[in-house]
């Protein structure tokens, strides 16, 4: 009809640009999605290189390439002449030596071990209840206005016991944002980002330490063969970095996601059920259990302060009388075993969730059971780290991407952003930290030694890079449990919906780490760890 108008529904510029800018989001997240289901499983990637690795050794041994050796004179595991080969893993003599060693490329390698032996104390503190009490302890009573930050925090400290902050904490911060008339997938949000996204942060050493710091020694003594890296290596910026996490992922959270999430409608649960979950508060009895795992913790510290404090302790290194190089930082992983073994006991005993020496056998059980998958990808894993060091090609391959970061002039801060970046690319596809840096540190950790960094500064600078992307990568191992999660409170929540509302953690996590890791160590000029050196070899 002449003179009518119908309302106008096109959408107004900024709405459009709106879309534009979701969709892209929408088609890099998917993209990252398919490029990652691409990969396959990390035990058979672990094979597929090795046979690569093989391959590769004979036919550069065969075309004769070599670099000089950049090691001084009297160095240990310096060539005779000088010059780095090529060796051939494929003749006579380099299968002899991949059948003989075979088994001891895997009972010898380093994170295999120490890794057992921490768990072994963080399974009987979780098996008798005591870190899950904790959390919920530290989470119920912070104050309201504290309560985004306490969950983000309890989240980064959840790390000592494995996986308990996925399948405990995460649910339980959906539970008590709702409860307090907020989303709750803001607080799912919050505490995932903090479990996953500060996955390296920590107060306290737990069982990723000594794994990550087996597999970068091991990488290490290809340029040096006598160098060690103890699980203390980040202690120092890692608990720095625990505060700054938990203060972005409270920012993140109160500023960004949840306002962008909108008021939580019920009706959009898919589960209506789940919204009559309650919290479990710390019973009378878990506060006896927790006070007296606290007084166990206190005595041990205690003792533990005795030997190593005065100039004359005992756990002091009997040549210099220093910290450093002493049986306590050598054997750190025993104190994380005692520190959280007798605590569950104590806590396990008061609460009767621990009645018998059996019970204490059956929660280390239970936790070396959880690595079932683990020891497979180590056995692996080590044989591919062994075939690297045997063939030479880590050495080759460090000394040229050495020489070639020298000739263009790249050092400092932007060397090391560069080397974050690439982690944080790489952990979009391969998720499994063991596993990235099993494959990685090989290559970079000898290459970043030859232009003047040690290695325990190059592991500080990875875990930055593997945990900022973990909490947008469906690679992730437990990316699935979250969604089944977030999909109870809110029907039709998709893969990309959780990786796009986790992305600002992940892009503001990353900026802020890496701003302070620059400062830390360029500016400041501080150690990341316990005796740790920032250069090498120490200037």
């Amino acid at each position: 009809m002449q003179g009518s108008s119908l309302p106008d529904s096109t959408p107004p510029p900024n709405d459009f640009e709106n879309a534009a800018q979701s969709s892209r989001m929408q088609r890099f997240l998917k993209s990252v999605e398919w490029l990652g289901n691409l990969l396959p499983h990390p035990v058979i990637l672990f094979v597929w290189m090795s046979v690569l690795l093989l391959v590769l050794s004979a036919v550069f041994a065969y075309f004769g390439v070599s670099v000089t050796d950049p090691r001084p004179e009297g160095t240990a595991g310096r060539s005779e002449d000088g010059i780095i080969y090529v060796v051939n893993l494929l003749n006579g003599d380099g299968l002899a030596k991949i059948v003989e060693n075979l088994v001891t490329n895997f009972t010898g390698f380093v994170p295999l071990g120490t890794v057992l032996v921490a768990l072994l104390g963080v399974g009987i503190a979780e098996r008798s209840g005591l870190i899950s009490a904790a959390l919920r302890g530290l989470v119920l009573n912070a104050p309201r206005k504290m309560v985004t930050f306490t969950v983000v925090f309890a989240g980064i400290m959840s790390n000592t016991a494995a996986e308990l902050g996925y399948v405990v904490l995460i649910p339980l911060a959906a539970v008590i944002f709702h409860s307090l008339g907020r989303h709750p997938l803001a607080g799912l949000a919050a505490a995932f980002a903090g479990v996953s996204g500060g996955y390296s942060a920590n107060l306290l050493l737990g069982t990723v330490d000594p794994l990550l710091s087996g597999i970068t020694q091991e990488a290490a003594r290809i340029i040096d063969p006598t160098y060690t890296v103890g699980a203390e290596a980040n202690w120092y910026f890692m608990m720095v970095s625990t505060f700054l996490i938990s203060g972005l992922g409270y920012f993140v959270t109160e500023k960004i996601v949840e306002p962008s999430l909108g008021e939580y409608n019920p009706k959009e649960a898919d589960d209506p059920s789940v919204l009559d979950n309650k919290i479990e508060p710390v019973s009378a009895l878990e506060k006896k259990g927790l006070i007296w795992a606290g007084v166990s913790m206190v005595i041990f510290c205690l003792l533990l302060a005795w030997t190593i404090v005065p100039a004359d302790g005992i756990l002091r290194n009997a040549e210099t009388g220093l910290v450093s190089g002493s049986p306590f930082l050598h054997g750190i992983v025993v104190f994380i075993f005692v520190f959280f073994a007798v605590p569950g006991y104590i806590y396990g005993k008061i609460t009767k969730s621990i009645t018998s020496n059996q019970d204490v056998v059956d929660a280390m059980s239970h936790a070396m059971s959880s690595l079932s998958i683990y020891i497979v990808l180590v056995f692996f894993a080590a044989q591919f780290t062994a075939f690297f060091n045997w063939s030479n090609l880590g050495s080759v391959m460090a000394v040229s991407g050495a020489t070639f970061l020298n000739d263009i002039g790249l050092s400092g801060p932007l060397l090391l952003i560069g080397f974050i970046l690439i982690c944080a690319m790489v952990n979009l596809m391969l998720g499994s930290a063991s596993a990235q840096w099993a494959v990685t540190a090989p290559i970079f950790v000898p290459m970043l030694m030859l232009t003047g960094y040690a290695p325990e500064m190059i592991q500080a600078a990875y875990r930055i890079g593997d945990s900022t992307t973990n909490i947008i990568t469906p690679m992730m191992s437990y990316f699935g449990l979250i969604m089944a999660v977030a999909i109870r409170y809110k029907r039709g929540t998709g893969v990309g919906t959780l990786m796009a509302m986790m992305l600002p953690y992940s892009m503001i996590f990353l900026f802020g780490w890496v701003t302070l890791f620059c400062i830390w160590v360029f500016v400041l000029g501080l150690p990341v760890g316990p005796g740790a050196e920032t250069f090498y070899p120490a200037r």
